[in-house]
């Protein structure tokens, strides 16, 4: 079985390339329904990356978001025509202490390995989670992001003080915005505090209980804890402008992912006795969660599906340049790729 892969070969260039499928291994063939464009994923596209970093990723795939539907199981877990979360990430070993996403043996799709612009996928079948039918596909193309959001909430519930007044959001996008939604889910008493530049972005945020752009911020408003959604360059502003505003003992989570170094305030840190930690990817289990969540939960999907803002069929290498510099141009929210191939 011969497989087509839409792989970029440099920044807004994509060339088709072909790859033989042996159909005798325990694996799972999975074709791609519905797809979404990450952040991450544009920054490969649109050359933005450093070109050494480009020079050893290309030529690659892209995409790690998206769900798909069984065509083959030789392990025979799943069955011909199930729906499916895609999981992007791939161990290849189990530490006691060390989830899967940190593991420096774990793969990655569209980073490390191929992603899923493909017209089919291989997949070990503990690499995909089963969708109900009812279930909006636009919104669980984007499960991944999601589940590294829940990730990032599971340990700020692991590492900080059981006093959750407040929580500032710092971040006017989409990873905002889930967060948000996520946030309210997991803490439904707590006042979520959304910190944006654009008001026009602010707008959509009408779960959190109060908007504020970030120079007009009263001076003596301050929150317990905080999410950073920013990333680039931004993020340094962001996380500063967090460390001033937070309380003692208060716990800061990183979920914005800059190119380049940032400076942070370290004395400030160390005065008011803060905690910092970062998160990346998810595991397994999060995607779990997520797919629970979008089954049995139709509020959040309802808000979840307010983000989705553009849809573009794909049947061509054009329609995919077309959808990637779409969502460039959008700026908030996620753009969906409907598989056609």
């Amino acid at each position: 079985m011969i497989n087509t892969l839409y792989r970029l070969v440099s920044p807004k260039q994509i060339e088709i390339a072909y790859e033989e499928i042996d159909l005798n291994k325990d694996e799972v063939i999975v074709r791609p329904a519905y797809l979404s464009i990450c952040n991450a994923d544009q920054r490969y596209y649109q050359g933005i990356r450093d070109p050494e970093v480009l020079s050893k990723k290309l030529p690659m795939a892209l995409i790690h978001e998206g769900v798909g539907v069984v065509v083959y199981d030789k392990t025979q877990k799943f069955r011909s025509g199930d729906i499916v979360a895609m999981i992007p990430n791939i161990p290849v070993e189990k530490d006691p202490i060390i989830s899967e996403n940190y593991l420096y043996s774990s793969k990655f799709r569209s980073s490390d390995v191929d992603g899923f612009l493909q017209n089919y996928v291989i997949f070990s079948p503990d690499r995909l989670v089963k969708i109900d039918n009812d279930v909006n596909y636009k919104v669980a193309a984007f499960s991944e992001i999601i589940s590294v959001i829940i990730h990032a909430i599971n340990r700020f519930d692991e590492f900080s003080h059981g006093r959750r007044n407040s929580i500032g959001i710092w971040g006017d996008g989409t990873v905002a915005y889930i967060t948000v939604v996520m946030l309210k889910n997991s803490f439904p008493d707590t006042e979520l505090i959304v910190f944006g530049k654009n008001q026009d972005k602010l707008s959509y945020f009408t779960l959190a209980d109060q908007v504020y752009c970030i120079n007009r911020i009263p001076s003596d408003l301050e929150v317990e804890h905080a999410f950073e959604c920013v990333g680039g360059q931004k993020s340094q502003t962001a996380i500063e402008q967090i460390i001033d505003k937070i309380k003692p003992e208060g716990t800061i989570s990183l979920l914005g992912v800059s190119e380049y170094p940032v400076a942070i305030n370290t004395r400030m840190i160390l005065e008011k006795g803060l905690k910092l930690f970062g998160t990346s990817r998810s595991s397994r289990e999060d995607f779990l969660k997520v797919i629970k969540l979008l089954e049995n939960n139709s509020e959040i999907v309802g808000y979840l599906e307010n983000i989705v803002t553009s849809e573009i069929k794909i049947r061509s290498i054009d329609d995919i340049k077309h959808a990637f510099e779409r969502d460039y141009e959008l700026g908030f929210g996620k753009t969906i790729l409907i598989w056609n191939k």
